[in-house]
């Protein structure tokens, strides 16, 4: 079996390239990355839980290079899409909405075509807000919530979620699977940077012996999923039984700011209270909640772990990486 993963250097994709590689060990991977954001340490990490890249990689932009040859000489029977621009900062629309949309529109049209299947990677990101521009509801996002993206990223989510629905409509017996990634945390993040999970940003603050700083009043919430919850989710797509759809992905409840400080004190041991700043984002979605029914329904697939178990697994192994 040959399987390409786009984005196969990043934190969600090496994760699932790792995955891949230990559960079809005679699969053929390749990783097609431009390393803007990912980088070979996902791929060949030290510590006690490292391990080694075996397949191939291309180092290359998906939009400056030559994909229909790559796709008619590897001929992939599985194609993971995890490939993008994710700085929800980026405010270069153009730029955005090209790298994002078009080298999807050509794996779209090979996995019509050729009967491969597609998993790709679209995010909460969608929802933004209501049909009166307030922020959403609290309450879970059901997939018919989506579509009032509020910045330039969800937008291009939005896009490529279009297409893949036009596409479904014309092809009817294609394998394609859209994942609604909500926010995902864990090992193999701490490459992101200023882009990490506010679990990690703020668990290493309180080793470093300082107050975790949340917005104010850290009653924002958002939906935590670990990151091999969601690497399940997404093999999950490309199994046998998976409808195609779009799902999505995510613990299923919300926790605020405030409970991660909470669950990060509880695993680590301390009593630190929270450093309020005032929220600098006038896009920022401050509630998210994936609801699962359908995912479960259609990918038959559901989290292993709340995210307070989650929460507390990966404070521990921050920890121990740090010699805390």
């Amino acid at each position: 079996m040959n399987i390409l993963i786009t984005g196969g250097a990043g934190f969600v994709g090496a994760r699932l390239t790792r995955a891949l590689q230990e559960r079809f060990p005679d699969a053929q991977l390749l990783v097609l990355d431009d390393f803007r954001t990912g980088t070979f340490a996902n791929l060949c990490p030290d510590g006690p839980d490292g391990w080694s890249y075996r397949g191939q990689v291309v180092a290359r932009p998906m939009r400056e290079f030559d994909l229909d040859h790559l796709l008619e000489s590897l001929e992939p029977e599985v194609v993971f899409h995890l490939a993008s621009i994710t700085d929800t900062r980026v405010d270069d629309e153009s730029k955005m909405i090209a790298d994002n949309v078009e080298p999807f529109e050509v794996l779209l049209a090979y996995a019509c075509q050729s009967g491969s299947r597609l998993v790709w990677a679209s995010s909460a990101a969608t929802y933004g807000q209501d049909a009166n521009g307030a922020r959403q509801a609290r309450r879970p996002f059901k997939l018919e919530d989506a579509g009032r993206p509020a910045n330039v990223y969800g937008f291009s989510k939005w896009v490529m979620e279009n297409m893949h629905r036009d596409a479904q409509r014309a092809h009817p017996d294609a394998g394609l699977v859209g994942l609604r990634y909500f926010n995902v945390f864990g090992p193999g993040e701490q490459n992101k940077g200023p882009m990490a999970s506010m679990v990690w940003q703020l668990a290493n603050q309180m080793l470093d012996g300082k107050a975790p700083r949340i917005f104010h009043d850290g009653e924002q919430a958002r939906d935590q999923v670990y990151v091999d919850d969601v690497v399940d989710a997404t093999i999950a797509g490309a199994g046998p039984d998976a409808e195609s759809g779009v799902y999505n992905v995510g613990a299923g409840q919300a926790t605020s700011f405030n409970q991660i400080v909470d669950a990060l004190n509880a695993a680590l041991g301390t009593a630190y209270e929270p450093e309020y700043f005032d929220n600098p984002y006038g896009f920022y979605q401050d509630y998210t909640c994936a609801d699962l029914s359908e995912t479960e329904r259609g990918l038959k697939w559901k989290p292993a772990r709340t995210p307070d178990q989650a929460i507390a697994e990966y404070a521990r192994w921050i920890a121990a990486r740090r010699g805390a």
